[in-house]
């Protein structure tokens, strides 16, 4: 039996041998074609002077929780602002967390009970398989945007049954078809769990929301650490749905509740998204330009998240590099962050990209490809 180090020790070396080592970067220079900042929010001067002032009139803002939210860690001002999430996004209730990571692994982990059933897209988000792998339920994933295949195992699903996909893949860059789902979902009496992590901000509320598909969902998870260029998640769901996850997720009991400055910076970076609609028209047009270029993405025409699939680990990561001695920067998406042999450089358009920067970035990809 190998000892705990020499286990290690021969995990970190097959990483290594297999070229996939993951190390923490330091902070790169380069032209952004690879953060989650769509509408540049994080760097938004406008926002900073909006929040910064909140703190100058209200400095207890910045003050810990000081425990749990069943404990001493709630405030007027956290339930305020769920209050107004939940009308935002026309639902009933509305349940803060610290990430997006926190909030599905706090649903999954909690709600699917032992003898229920888990059907989830095979391209779904690490965070929903590792709240998956906390639950007794049946876990089983479907192909990816499949609904034949969905189908099948729900008519041989037992207990209830609960389907999870994201509206917009991270890692794909192509659309669930929320339509589709509910139909089927309805049919079978199941429940819809939708990750809107990066459709939020970029498609209004999300494309639950924008569809009108609010009522027809079961639960949808908010991130705002993209778009909104913040930090946090939200639960949204009915009152039932909130009141079991505070009885019932221990993601949620036993975790330190939050600052309120957390909520009231995400009540002001909603009244900002609404009062800058065009930075989502520049996204638009942006990824319309990049799109125009000929390169074979396989990404939606309408995504922030444009993917070309290369053969290779070494071709990505070759592809990747030659980009930022350019001064551009992308993601080389490697396994285990997509299966082996998927390998794909990721790239992430935002609305303060400019025409020049997104010409030059597509003339080098085919000069390097």
């Amino acid at each position: 039996m190998l000892s705990t180090l020499s286990f290690l020790e021969l995990a970190i070396e097959k990483r290594k041998q297999e070229k996939v080592l993951r190390q923490l970067p330091a902070a790169k220079n380069g032209i952004d074609f690879y953060s989650n900042d769509y509408l540049g929010f994080s760097t938004e001067s406008g926002l900073t002077e909006i929040l910064v002032n909140e703190i100058i009139q209200q400095p207890d803002l910045l003050k810990g929780a000081t425990g749990s939210r069943l404990i001493s860690g709630n405030s007027d001002r956290t339930m305020q602002v769920e209050s107004f999430l939940a009308h935002k996004h026309q639902v009933q209730s509305a349940l803060l967390f610290p990430s997006g990571y926190t909030a599905n692994t706090a649903f999954f982990s909690s709600v699917p009970q032992r003898g229920d059933t888990i059907l989830m897209d095979e391209c779904i988000h690490r965070s929903v398989r590792d709240g998956v792998r906390l639950s007794d339920a049946h876990k089983i994933k479907f192909r990816h945007n499949d609904m034949q295949h969905l189908e099948e195992l729900l008519k041989r699903s037992r207990g209830n049954c609960f389907i999870a996909v994201e509206s917009l893949y991270s890692m794909d860059g192509d659309f669930a078809p929320l339509h589709a789902l509910t139909l089927i979902a309805k049919r079978y009496n199941a429940n819809l769990v939708v990750d809107e992590a990066h459709a939020f901000g970029i498609f209004g509320y999300g494309l639950v929301s924008q569809k009108k598909l609010q009522h027809r969902v079961f639960a949808t998870m908010i991130t705002y650490g993209k778009a909104l260029g913040l930090n946090g998640a939200a639960i949204l769901g009915t009152e039932l749905l909130i009141s079991f996850l505070i009885n019932f997720s221990s993601a949620f009991i036993y975790t330190t509740g939050s600052s309120d400055l957390y909520a009231i910076s995400i009540q002001k970076g909603y009244e900002f998204l609404k009062e800058n609609p065009e930075r989502i028209q520049d996204l638009q047009n942006n990824i319309l330009l990049l799109r125009n270029s000929g390169l074979p993405f396989s990404s939606a025409s309408e995504s922030p998240i444009q993917i070309l699939r290369g053969t290779t680990i070494s071709c990505v990561k070759n592809l990747q590099q030659q980009l930022e001695k350019e001064g551009f920067l992308t993601f080389a998406a490697l396994a285990p962050t997509v299966k082996k042999g998927e390998e794909r450089l990721r790239i992430c358009l935002h609305s303060y990209n400019s025409s020049d920067e997104i010409n030059q970035l597509s003339d080098l990809i085919k000069k390097h490809l």
